[in-house]
């Protein structure tokens, strides 16, 4: 007996609601869905349109289906980047990234940008939740980006910023975060920051990319994620 299309979509509904919980996760290839629910290919289509609709899914041609409603504000391809990615990801480009950042902060530093950076610090030590934590990290090291004086670098640190929005980070880091907590954050991360911050302040550009790598393969492994072994040697 053929399948009805309210019957595959609602199939289809109770699938994506395992296979891709959160706004923004992918959903599996049609070949796929179209086993998992067990219909037609045409049935399946019809059922991916009416959740389309209802704005429960967006499609792009070449890029696949996604959980929620199409990101408006910025170009689809770049929004696309940054919904797909994964936290392995973001930590991979982050640790090639930041540490290079964190030594040319250390080759343009002035007084002023050390005072800034030693505020941060104590914006993370005085954290008392998980909120705060996040909020002062973001700060921290969107700061660095500010000292080595480059907009195309605070731009991709944002960039950055906002992928560790997305929920698909966040469930992650909630995991994480019910490992470390507060007392992990306010202690042993925020002295990884100030190691950072004194490799700036004396303009030891090589120690600085050495005190990044570290803290972010730290985060890595916390996390459960393998870090970049180029990025980490300096």
């Amino acid at each position: 007996m053929r399948m009805g299309r309210q019957e595959a979509r609602d199939r289809l509904w109770r699938i994506l609601e395992e296979r891709a919980p959160a706004a923004g996760d992918r959903l599996p290839p049609e070949r796929a869905l179209k086993d998992l629910v067990g219909c037609s290919r045409e049935t399946l289509r019809t059922a991916l349109a009416a959740l389309e609709a209802e704005g429960r899914i967006w499609r792009h041609v070449g890029q696949g289906t996604f959980r929620g409603r199409a990101p408006l504000g910025r170009p689809v391809r770049d929004a696309l980047l940054l919904e797909a990615a994964t936290p392995a990801d973001l930590m991979d480009a982050r640790l090639l990234l930041e540490p290079p950042v964190a030594a040319a902060a250390a080759a343009r530093r002035s007084a002023e940008d050390v005072a800034l950076l030693r505020r941060r610090l104590a914006e993370g030590r005085a954290a008392r939740d998980r909120a705060a934590c996040e909020r002062a990290d973001d700060a921290f090291h969107r700061a660095i980006a500010e000292v080595a004086r480059n907009p195309l670098l605070i731009a991709l640190l944002r960039h950055f910023s906002g992928a560790r929005c997305r929920a698909v980070w966040q469930r992650e880091w909630d995991r994480t975060y019910r490992r470390v907590g507060v007392e992990e954050f306010t202690h042993a991360h925020v002295d990884q920051h100030a190691r950072v911050v004194e490799a700036i302040a004396a303009g030891d550009g090589p120690a600085a990319h050495r005190a990044m790598a570290t803290h972010l393969a730290t985060i890595c492994a916390a996390m459960g994620l393998p870090p970049a072994p180029e990025a980490a040697e300096g």
